[in-house]
């Protein structure tokens, strides 16, 4: 996968400890090398609907996907679970 910095991405799984959900959106500021050749690591920042870092996570880079013209978003609470 060609990954870029400061680009968005969406996940691909569920990250309960922060309460994010497959599908969320994260804004990528590090790329990480697996030290054993492995699948890189991505640090993803996660901002809310008004723009407010809520969460920094570090997921393998392919638990993530990048965004398509085909995307929408869609906004929900993170306070509860659908």
């Amino acid at each position: 996968m060609n990954i870029e910095m400061f680009k968005e991405v969406a996940l691909r799984c569920d990250v309960p400890e922060h309460k994010l959900r497959a599908g969320d959106v994260g804004t990528v500021v590090e790329i990480l090398p697996h030290p054993t050749g492995g699948p890189r690591g991505v640090i993803l920042e996660v901002f809310n609907a008004v723009g407010k870092s809520i969460a920094v996570v570090t997921v393998p880079e392919t638990d993530i996907q990048p965004l398509t013209a085909d995307d929408v978003f869609r906004v929900r609470p993170l306070s509860r679970a659908d």
